[in-house]
């Protein structure tokens, strides 16, 4: 027995030997392995020791029952040592199971690390883009003392009959004689889409926005001209005393319920929307929509310009309930006025999608953008800028429910259009850069040096057609393969979007 047990401990002696040279997990396994031979061990000494103690019970005197019994305590030391090395195992074992959460919880650690750091670059950027825009306000502060000189020279003037003529040319190339265009209640999710959605709303879209059809009155035309012009600037200390002499103006002579003073109020709403007074907007907005009603008719077209800026006012303070019966009231209308199918019952279509997706009603949004994107694709064509806009805003919605397929395969139709547009058809060369992405995600493991996505067309070129819309379509798109642990693919479309975003910023800064 005792050269037995010697045998088995030169070798535990060598296999710890053997072990020192093992990775982690082979330690575990011949640690398991130890523990079944040491199981086997003890219980082949536990029926020994069995026999040799039946043995000395039926004996009352055997004449070597000291020798028996010398060997049965020899066999007791030798089980105590047996349990003690499956104790040690099994504390190895443990250290083992406790060794591996240790390496997951660092390897967890190390890709958070890898994401605040992105997220640090992402912060940086914006941070860049804000103080360029910080510095370009600073720049117009030199300019008001002129302005205000300019104010007081035209607050003395009663008449304004010298300036008709030469307004008029202008005038008729802003207006829209039809409807005013819907406002998108939530642009794409690019940083510069935000900022610009936080700037003065442009002059031709301000002007479309409130006159609806009307001609304003010849003596008033350039006063008009002027709000316009200041509020597009963002000068809103010279626009808005400007709008309301204009309304005093109007209601002297037309008295308050004519359709130009609800024409004047939108305006002044509006000027006070883009100074985020929505209050004193919404009681604005409200007056007009009560005068428009009254003098035109409750199934006008100006009806649902004023409903539709409402909904959109309501939209912005958070108040998607009041918001959307406004929104479905301007979608009647424009259905009835102007047919299902035309472009802007699409755009209302938009706006109510994305009322109802901030209340949770994904079925309705679903459907709403289906529709506005069938009557994009059908009346204005697939490479229209809103097909991209509805298909990143539907993809949107998917990804609010957990349906990751249904948008990634929207986002890499948004691509995949883009890229024919620049580079022509799809064949084995010429690849959109969704597929560059996921080749170079399989490919990652086999070279470890893989070339930039540059020497693949050369796709954030691409990406100036329709730049915001795409380069959203390369983030969300990005996003996904991150949340997919796909990170090489996600890596080459944001490195792909954030070169996009520089090259039209030079190519803008040198115009």
């Amino acid at each position: 027995m005792s050269k037995a047990i010697n045998s088995y401990r030169i070798k535990k002696i060598e296999n710890i030997g053997r072990m020192t040279a093992l990775t982690q997990e082979e330690v575990a396994t011949h640690t398991r392995t130890v523990v079944q031979g040491l199981e086997a061990l003890r219980n082949e000494h536990n029926s020994i020791l069995s026999g040799i103690s039946s043995t000395l019970s039926s004996a009352h005197h055997p004449p070597d029952s000291n020798v028996i019994a010398e060997k049965a305590g020899i066999l007791q030391r030798s089980l105590d040592q047996i349990e003690l090395g499956l104790s040690e195992a099994q504390i190895m074992l443990a250290l083992a199971s406790h060794l591996q959460t240790v390496e997951a919880e660092k390897q967890k650690l190390r890709a958070q690390v890898r994401r605040l750091c992105q997220e640090n670059a992402w912060l940086r950027d914006e941070l860049a883009s804000t103080q360029q825009k910080l510095q370009a306000s600073e720049q117009h502060v030199a300019q008001l003392e002129e302005d205000k000189k300019h104010l007081e020279f035209m607050s003395t003037i009663k008449k304004y009959d010298a300036d008709v003529q030469d307004s008029e040319s202008s005038m008729e190339e802003k207006k829209d004689k039809s409807d005013d265009p819907v406002v998108d209640l939530f642009p794409d999710d690019d940083a510069d889409d935000r900022a610009a959605a936080m700037s003065p709303t442009p002059p031709s879209q301000f002007a479309q926005q409130v006159n609806a059809g009307y001609e304003i009155p010849a003596r008033l035309r350039t006063l008009h001209n002027l709000v316009i012009q200041y509020a597009s600037q963002g000068r809103y200390e010279v626009a808005v005393p400007l709008c309301k002499q204009a309304l005093e103006d109007l209601e002297k002579t037309s008295g308050h319920d004519h359709p130009d003073v609800a024409t004047m109020l939108n305006i002044l709403a509006l000027v006070y929307r883009d100074q985020n007074k929505y209050k004193e907007a919404a009681n604005l907005l409200n007056d007009a929509l009560a005068i428009r009603e009254k003098t035109l008719g409750e199934n006008h077209p100006a009806v649902a310009a004023t409903l539709n800026n409402l909904a959109v006012l309501y939209g912005k303070r958070g108040k998607y309930k009041e918001a959307e019966p406004l929104c479905k009231r301007a979608l009647e209308i424009r259905e009835k006025v102007l047919g299902r199918d035309h472009p802007d019952v699409a755009k209302q279509l938009n706006n109510l999608a994305l009322l109802c997706q901030n209340q949770g009603k994904y079925e309705e949004v679903e459907r709403y953008y289906q529709r506005a994107l069938e009557i994009y694709e059908t009346k204005l064509g697939p490479d229209d800028p809103n097909v991209a806009k509805t298909k990143n805003n539907l993809a949107s919605a998917y990804l609010k429910q957990g349906k990751y397929k249904e948008a990634e395969i929207l986002y890499k139709q948004v691509l995949t259009r883009a890229h024919e547009r620049e580079f022509g058809a799809i064949d084995g060369d010429n690849k959109p850069i969704w597929q560059v992405a996921e080749e170079r995600e399989e490919n990652k493991n086999k070279v470890k040096d893989s070339a930039p996505y540059g020497e693949y067309g050369g796709w954030h070129k691409a990406a100036k057609v329709d730049s915001p819309t795409v380069t959203t379509t390369l983030k969300n798109l990005g996003a996904l393969y991150r949340r997919q642990g796909k990170y090489e693919a996600a890596e080459t479309l944001e490195d792909c979007a954030i070169r996009s975003r520089k090259e039209v910023s030079q190519t803008n800064s040198h115009k």
